[in-house]
């Protein structure tokens, strides 16, 4: 049975590659969509959840945290997943979250790309191996229309390492001045901003006469949307609580 999606965002860029995908997918089918500015996209598209009139199994969102509230609680009374694919949630969004994870089922994780949570298994493994002898500074490279830096994706990669220091570590926003030398307890964060860079993110390990480099470069807002809707197909049925990326490969590589 087709697993039917009402699209928040579905105007934006994101909701179209979504669309777009969703055109010859026989197991998922975007039954309406939610947008603050409306326009024809091919289904119906309304400015609120209160006038939706479709039944669906999960909400997939790609708009922003305003509105977060609204969302979670449609999910809540209509017994809908949630799959959150936006970034730049506050601690009150966060806090919201998981409130609402008690009795909802939500996918979420700051990157739906597959490349992106591989790279994360394997910076993880990197941490742990070379240990305090290596100095860790992410890069991440995007658009520049981005409103939120450092990235989400940046922020999980830096907590995937911290796991490996016990969280001991705190992350460093950028150098600017006389900051004296580097302290091993740094994690760097540097974003750049610029053209039309869907998303890169380095994380390099600096040690005695050696670094060790790992990437990964999304060249097309498609691989989120791929991701979402894997995601998508993944979440009706699920038991309330917080699900990502590692839980959905774990099933379908069962």
């Amino acid at each position: 049975m087709s697993v039917k999606i009402i699209l928040c965002g579905a105007c934006g860029k994101m909701g179209g590659n979504v669309l777009s995908l969703l055109t010859n997918d026989q197991e998922a089918t975007a039954v309406c969509g939610v947008d603050l500015y409306p326009r024809e996209i091919g289904i119906p598209v309304y400015t609120s959840f209160a006038d939706v009139k479709e039944t669906a199994d999960v909400i997939v969102d790609f708009s922003s945290p305003i509105g977060l509230a609204e969302r979670l609680e449609y999910a809540k009374a209509h017994k809908l997943g949630v799959v959150l694919a936006s970034t730049g949630f506050s601690a009150d969004d966060l806090k919201l979250i998981a409130e609402y994870s008690k009795s909802v089922a939500i996918f979420k994780t700051a990157n739906l790309s597959l490349g992106v949570n591989l790279m994360q298994a394997l910076i993880k493994t990197a941490a742990e191996v070379l240990g305090d002898g290596y100095d860790v500074e992410i890069i991440e490279r995007h658009h520049n229309l981005k409103k939120d830096a450092p990235s989400g994706t940046a922020l999980m990669l830096a907590d995937t390492i911290n796991e490996a220091f016990d969280g001991q570590k705190r992350y460093v926003d950028g150098r600017s001045g006389i900051v004296g030398a580097r302290e091993k307890s740094e994690i760097g964060m540097h974003a750049v901003r610029g053209g039309t860079i869907v998303g890169e993110h380095e994380v390099m390990f600096a040690g005695e006469d050696e670094i060790i480099t790992i990437s990964h470069s999304a060249r097309s807002k498609r691989v989120f949307a791929v991701g979402a809707i894997r995601a998508a197909k993944f979440l009706p049925k699920k038991a309330a609580g917080v699900y990502e990326m590692k839980d959905l490969l774990a099933e379908e590589n069962n």
